[in-house]
């Protein structure tokens, strides 16, 4: 049975309407203890014909958070953030920035992989970007990794990681490669930093990824020397 943890913000329309993940976290515990919670989330329907949940992975003790949208099919199959090629190119540029992926927690604002099937049949199953209900209803998976793992600096991948920190009039274009205070979220007030990038899938969908690479690459060492 889930467990009540808390109640979400007066006027939040995905926990009116049932969509809601705040009653499937655990009372106490740690980043296992949450992990092992998120595995039996229901709190939308996005579970529906996924492998399974997708929770963050990385140093419990980071100080680098990287947040993206939702996990894609490599990911939901292996039940790992970022190990299909938008990891891949994500690890190549933080390498390029200065920066270890190994020494930070990696993870994504929705926590199972939205997907459509080809208008003609067949078994691939094609991204879907989450909603901004289903955004609201997973953020409580977030704000207890952003408090459990209290990093100094968060970088937003994309718009919808952006959008799950700081709101739904975010925009990439308007807030990249800047250095900004962290959000109020669920649990209150976050220490450190954010910055937000783009997204490492949209330089795989670029015609000019080489450009759009460098660009991610100069964000990232932004974050880089943020760090110290």
């Amino acid at each position: 049975m889930p467990r009540a943890t808390g109640t979400r913000p007066a006027g939040d329309t995905a926990a009116a309407d049932g969509y809601d993940a705040r009653p499937y976290l655990p009372v106490r515990g740690g980043l296992a203890a949450h992990r092992r919670a998120a595995a039996d989330c229901r709190g939308c329907p996005l579970y529906e014909g996924t492998t399974g949940t997708v929770f963050g992975a990385g140093d419990a003790s980071a100080r680098l958070m990287l947040v993206g949208e939702q996990p894609g099919d490599q990911e939901d199959r292996r039940g790992e953030p970022f190990v299909g090629p938008a990891g891949s190119l994500l690890r190549r540029a933080l390498d390029d920035a200065g920066l270890d992926i190994d020494a930070a927690y990696v993870t994504n604002a929705v926590k199972h992989f939205k997907f459509v099937r080809p208008s003609g049949g067949g078994k691939r199953r094609i991204h879907k970007q989450p909603t901004l209900r289903e955004l609201s209803a997973c953020r409580p998976w977030l704000a207890a990794e952003l408090r459990l793992v209290d990093p100094e600096l968060v970088v937003a991948l994309g718009a919808t990681a952006g959008r799950a920190l700081w709101g739904s009039g975010f925009r990439v274009g308007e807030r990249r490669g800047l250095l900004v205070p962290l959000p109020t979220l669920d649990d209150g007030a976050l220490h450190g930093r954010g910055l937000a990038t783009i997204h490492p899938s949209a330089v795989l969908r670029a015609d000019d990824r080489e450009a759009l690479y460098e660009g991610l690459v100069s964000d990232l060492r932004t974050a880089a020397q943020a760090l110290g």
